[in-house]
Order: structure tokens, then C-alpha cells, then sequence
């Protein structure tokens, strides 16, 4: 058994096809099936079900693979801790990031990183934070940026700042006028919410007191945030942004925005990783570039109330 084997039985199991699992290994199709075919030989079982497409691992094969994702995850560990001893900033950093955080925060990062750590790669997810979890649990990811709490005690979490939660109002709708809004103002059916599945969705659920689907119908969903402050503008209807989205706001644009009553919702944004994360420098740089962008006022509490989300796991 060898680890160049177990890299290629985690990576069939992540794409499923021979020939994609391959490329994704540089090495030819014909090689990594021999190896994967040697190695059950030397351990007298099946790891995949060939008569299946895609290929998928078998019951025993399932098993065989979470332990070779953690031991080529301790295997990496050697590598990291020399790295880490000379301080040398290079390699590479898997970070998954929800769609409603990506587009105000990666663009400042990512540019920090590229002039600051040029030997550093950045590979970014955009995704929810159910994947973001199970890719971090199946060390697909190193790292997370997503709303906490999750309560699960697999994942750490490492609490970055508080965004607060905003009220973008169409200049047609009753609450225009209003300073501060009410959670319980918002009129359910002028309300535009993302798509099942993100947890900022959940949160506007859970901070205007609604059921998933019952107490009111919905026009329109998308996974976009932008998408929903058009759609207000172009109706009578109501959405809630987080701080960073409105933080890049013209004055003009600001006349729709309105604060909810203190203490105001918000949401916690962390940077979360597996339970037996290895690259605790990349980390611990990435964190700090992070802190380095997100205004001071933000990395408080202050005044604001954590909204919950709900994680169907």
C-alpha cells in the first residue's frame, strides 16, 4: 500500500470517473486503475462497484476511503510542520466561501494575498454551507468562510466579525419613510428571499419569525444577492442585505436602506476548518489578512444580536 495509491482512491471517489480522476492525478487512466486494481488486490476486496456509472465505492470501499483521507491528511502534516518552522508562506489554501460573503470580501482578498504571498495559491469554492461542512469533514477543503454557530463538533470555529443585518426597501413600499423597521412590519408577500439551501435565507426566516413555506408565497428565488436588491428596485417589494453588501453603497443608494431596532441582527461570519486541520500558518495568515479588511467596528458585538441559522444535516 502506498499513499500515491490512496491519493488515487480518494480522488476516484471525489470524481467518480476513471479518466476525470486521472487528469485530476496527471497520470494516464490505464495507471491509475492498475494501481487502484493492485491495491485491492493486496487487500482482498472490492473498493469500487465497476458495474455502476458512475463508479461508486462499496460499502467496505466507503470505510477504506475516510481512513485514507486521514492518513494522507497526517501524512501531509510533516511537510506543513517544516514549512511552518521556516515560516515559508507557499503551497496551497482550499477555502470554501458562501455566495452572499464572496463577492464583497474575495475581491480585497485575494488581491492582498497575490501581492503579499505570490507562492501561495489560493483555490476558492463558492458554495453553501452545508457542502462547505462535508467538503472540510472529507478534506476537500482546508478552510471555510460561512455564518456560525454550527454546532457540530467536528468543525472548529474561529469567530472573524458580526455583520448587521439591513432592510433594502423599494422606494414604492410603505416602509420607505421609515428610520428603523420592525422585524414584524415586514409584510411576508412583499418579501424576496434566496434560494432553499442558503443559511442567510434561514436567518431572514428565523428574524422575521416566518415558516419555511406556509405563512406566505413566494414570487421569485435565486441564490444572488444582487439579483434580489434588482428585483426591489424594480417592484414595491423588501429584501435584507448584510453589512458588506451595503457598505459599498452610494448615498443615493442608501436612502433604501434601513436599520432594524437595537439591538440590530447580525450574523456571524467564522473561519471554520476540521477538527484536525494542518496548515495552521496559512491560517493563521489568512485570518489576519481577513481582519485586515473587515472595518474594526465590525469585529464586535456590540449593540447586535446573532441570528440563528438552520443546517439540515
Amino acid at each position: 500500500m502506498t499513499l500515491t495509491q490512496l491519493e488515487y482512491i480518494v480522488a476516484l471517489d471525489v470524481h467518480r470517473h476513471f479518466v476525470l480522476a486521472s487528469e485530476k492525478c496527471f497520470v494516464t487512466q490505464p495507471t491509475l486503475s492498475m494501481q487502484i486494481q493492485k491495491l485491492e488486490e493486496e487487500l482482498g476486496i472490492k473498493i469500487f462497484d465497476r458495474t455502476k456509472q458512475p463508479v461508486i465505492p462499496t460499502e467496505i470501499g466507503t470505510s477504506i476511503i475516510a481512513q485514507a483521507r486521514i492518513i494522507l491528511r497526517e501524512a501531509k502534516m510533516v511537510q506543513q510542520i517544516i514549512d511552518d518552522q521556516k515560516d515559508i508562506m507557499t503551497g496551497e489554501l482550499r477555502i470554501g466561501i458562501i455566495p452572499t460573503l464572496a463577492p464583497y470580501l474575495l475581491p480585497p482578498l485575494f488581491k492582498k494575498i497575490r501581492e503579499k504571498y505570490p507562492q501561495l495559491n489560493l483555490i476558492i469554492k463558492e458554495t453553501i454551507t452545508e457542502e462547505v461542512i462535508q467538503e472540510l469533514k472529507s478534506n476537500r477543503l482546508d478552510c471555510g468562510l460561512i455564518v456560525t454557530p454550527l454546532n457540530d463538533s467536528s468543525i472548529k470555529e474561529d469567530v472573524l466579525f458580526y455583520e448587521e443585518l439591513f432592510v433594502y426597501v423599494s422606494k414604492k413600499n410603505s416602509l420607505y419613510d421609515k428610520k428603523y423597521v420592525l422585524a414584524t412590519e415586514i409584510n411576508p408577500d412583499q418579501l424576496w428571499l434566496l434560494e432553499e439551501g442558503h443559511c442567510f435565507r434561514s436567518q431572514i426566516l428565523n428574524l422575521c419569525e416566518l415558516k419555511k413555506s406556509s405563512d406566505f408565497h413566494f414570487k421569485y428565488e435565486t441564490g444572488n444577492i444582487e439579483t434580489l436588491k434588482r428585483m426591489v428596485d424594480k417592484s414595491d417589494g423588501i429584501t435584507i442585505l448584510p453589512e458588506l453588501a451595503v457598505m459599498e453603497f452610494s448615498k443615493p443608494q442608501l436612502k433604501f436602506v434601513k436599520r432594524l431596532v437595537d439591538p440590530s441582527p447580525a450574523r456571524e461570519i467564522s473561519l471554520v476548518t476540521h477538527r484536525d486541520h494542518i496548515k495552521t500558518k496559512l491560517l493563521k495568515t489568512l485570518k489576519e489578512e481577513i481582519l485586515d479588511i473587515v472595518p474594526i467596528q465590525m469585529q464586535q458585538l456590540q449593540n447586535k444580536k446573532v441570528v440563528e441559522i438552520n443546517i439540515d444535516r
